[in-house]
């Protein structure tokens, strides 16, 4: 993800260090290992891996649902990515959702 400004691509270079299809991609190579190897903690690190970028992409599908009225706040547009990231990663942390739990446990019973 690359935003260019003019001339300044300052903001690009920051959006990319944390790409969510790099995410993606971590999340994808951990659940096509063999879940079979995996020990608990690394299975539920997995599983908030899932609740994480879940939430995330929650975050971003609301953001759509509000009005563009052209006044968007700048920073949001170049750092909005980062922001929901880190809402999402502050969500799986307070374990209120619970879905990287019932996950885990659903996956340890059917190892």
């Amino acid at each position: 993800m690359s935003i260019a400004i003019g001339n300044d691509s300052l903001f690009g270079a920051v959006g990319a260090t944390r790409d969510t299809s790099d995410k993606t991609s971590k999340l994808e190579t951990k659940l096509n290992s063999d879940l079979n190897t995996l020990t608990d903690n690394e299975l539920m690190d997995v599983c908030k891996s899932f609740e994480s970028y879940f939430v995330e992409q929650l975050f971003k599908e609301m953001r759509k649902t509000v009005p563009d009225n052209g006044d968007k706040n700048e920073y949001l547009n170049y750092f909005g990515d980062m922001l929901y990231q880190e809402y999402a990663e502050k969500v799986t942390d307070s374990k209120d959702l619970g879905i990287a739990q019932m996950l885990y446990e659903s996956m340890k019973r059917n190892k």
